[in-house]
């Protein structure tokens, strides 16, 4: 059974730092491109980092220069370092499989940052 599991969010103020970790099981990362989206009430989910299998990047403008992705396979586990953090990055942070598992979606961990 395919399970990632985020975690690492949580309530921050403007200018802190959070890293996110996404821990999968029942299957393996290594092969995939890996994303990092995020979702606000009301509004549609969004594409925030990805990284592919040999590690190329790609970031959304508003997240460029202060969010990185990584992926250690050997762990199976997924990462977005964030940091000089802002209201605007308060959401549902989701780590997601592009490749082999594009239906699946886990709970989320919910990154709140206070002005």
């Amino acid at each position: 059974q395919v399970q990632f599991v985020e975690s690492g969010g949580g309530l921050v103020q403007a200018g802190g730092s959070l890293r996110l970790s996404c821990a999968a099981s029942g299957t393996s990362i290594s092969g995939s491109t890996m994303s990092w989206y995020r979702q606000v009430p009301g509004k549609q989910r969004e594409l925030v980092a990805l990284i592919t299998q040999g590690g190329s990047t790609y970031y959304t403008e508003s997240v460029k220069g202060r969010f990185t992705i990584s992926r250690d396979d050997a762990k199976n586990t997924l990462y977005l370092q964030m940091i000089s953090l802002k209201p605007d990055d308060t959401a549902v942070y989701y780590c997601h499989d592009d490749t082999f598992h594009r239906q699946y979606w886990a709970q989320g961990t919910q990154v709140t940052v206070s002005s």
